[in-house]
């Protein structure tokens, strides 16, 4: 069984995590492949949307916790796997506003802890209506500390320390209205809903989003005045382009764009 099966449609990537019997855990082989996954599509100039998506009941439960207890048997305690282990999660998490291309989470059943974190960290999410999202570590005396940087980053403050610190379970409806996920839909047409969402962002210009959501998450960390300094020189750059004047041309002209890349 491959634990992370690719399948591309045109200019998208299907991503599916397969480990059905732990609910997609972050185990030491998910977060290999997902880093091994990553690091190819960087650099595929064919691909230009990612779907991530689970298979069985849930999107993903988080880190591999059977894993996890085995490293406590070790002379420090553990300590040195566990750092380790929540590196190489950092890691793939940051991995993906890194990417050229936008991620989009396919969520369904649960998705809790790392999880979460993983959906938080996907540059957008459409999730099944029954759907419930968690930071649950703090029930068995773990505080989800890493998973609470991406959530923290998604929803206002208050809201995920409520979350963090009672370790309940919201809605779909509910991370939709705080802003974790983008929306929440049918079961039935969350994977349509997601393939046409991916559909919409694949048919735009490649080399103008790429270059958009790399400022994106650039701008978020400087000031006002930083950001849009910043971000004048993105369109500045954006505007050389062959494919951009193209794109205005036929725009003006009331015609398709005939773009190269």
């Amino acid at each position: 069984m491959t634990i992370l099966e690719r399948h591309d449609i045109g200019a998208v990537a299907h991503l599916t995590m397969n480990s059905p019997d732990n609910l997609n855990a972050l185990s030491d082989a998910m977060l290999a492949a997902l880093a091994a996954a990553f690091a190819a599509l960087e650099t595929d100039t064919a691909i230009r949307v990612i779907v991530l998506k689970g298979t069985g009941k849930a999107f993903c439960a988080g880190h591999d916790l059977k894993e996890m207890t085995r490293a406590r048997q070790m002379p420090d305690g553990g300590a040195e796997a566990w750092a380790d282990l929540f590196a190489r999660c950092s890691a793939v998490m940051q991995s993906i506003p890194r990417l050229p291309q936008p991620v989009i989470a396919q969520v369904h059943g649960i998705a809790t802890a790392a999880g979460c974190q993983l959906v938080a960290s996907c540059d957008m999410a459409l999730a099944a209506e029954d759907c419930r999202f968690g930071v649950n570590g703090v029930n068995i005396g773990l505080f989800c500390s890493t998973p609470m940087v991406a959530l923290s980053r998604n929803i206002p403050r208050k809201q995920a320390f409520e979350m963090l610190t009672t370790g309940a379970f919201i809605t779909a409806a509910r991370a939709a209205e705080l802003g974790l996920i983008n929306r929440a839909v049918p079961a039935d047409t969350l994977a349509s809903e997601t393939a046409a969402l991916a559909e919409i962002v694949a048919a735009k210009l490649g080399s103008a989003v790429r270059v958009g959501k790399r400022a994106f998450y650039e701008q978020l960390e400087l000031d006002l005045a930083g950001a849009y300094a910043h971000t004048a020189q993105t369109m500045v750059t954006n505007m050389q382009r062959d494919d951009t004047a193209e794109g205005i041309a036929a725009f003006l002209a009331k015609r398709p764009p005939e773009w190269q890349q």
